[in-house]
Parts: structure tokens; sequence; C-alpha cells
């Protein structure tokens, strides 16, 4: 499985993004995907999730400003950023969960100047 991301960018304080996530390759029953991003002393910290029902999981600092949906029928991940805030910058990494393995994208770089 293979995972490609794209739409980061750089952005003033105050805008908004929109990324994506599409999972090529031999996929066969895409549970969660989310996004992450770094955080002091945490690799990837969780952004947002999605289940393949559409329930969704959020990090306190991202709340009201992020809003994560998927495609199922293009196991396609999506996340809008909006009200972006220089603490935003980072490279986003999206993650899906194929049975019991978890498979990783390259990642992409948001920045959000002040």
């Amino acid at each position: 499985v293979q995972l490609q991301a794209s739409g980061g960018g750089l952005v003033q304080a105050g805008g908004s993004l929109r990324l994506s996530c599409a999972a090529s390759g031999n996929i066969g029953s895409i549970n969660d995907m989310g996004w992450y991003r770094p955080a002091p002393g945490i690799p990837r910290e969780l952004v947002a999730s999605i289940t393949s029902g559409g329930s969704t999981n959020y990090a306190d600092p991202v709340k009201g400003r992020f809003t994560i949906s998927r495609d199922n029928a293009k196991n396609t991940v999506y996340l809008q950023m909006n009200s972006l805030k220089p603490e935003d910058t980072a490279v986003y990494t999206c993650k899906a969960r194929d049975g019991p393995i978890d498979y990783w994208g390259q990642g992409t770089l948001v920045t959000v100047s002040s």
C-alpha cells in the first residue's frame, strides 16, 4: 500500500489549506485514516483521524479549525485546515490502517507565516 500526500504549501496566518492523501496498491480494507504532525518530544502526534464509518477525532489545538473527511471509494482522506496559525507549521504525514498494519505517507510541508 502506498500513500501519496499533497496540498501543503505556504500560507499566511488566518488562511486555509486542504491536504489530500490517496492510498493505492494492494488495499485490503482500510479502516482508520489520519493525519499526524511532530510535537515536542513526539515524532508523530495525532492531528485528526477518521474511521471507515465516518467517526472523527481531533487533537485539542485544531478543534474547530480543522476538518477531516474521506472518500472511501477513492481511498482518500482530506484535511481542511482553516484559521491557520504559525504554530501549525509542520510536516503533515498521513496514515492508513489496513487490517493490523499501519502505512505511512511521505509527508507534506505546511508553512504558516505570521
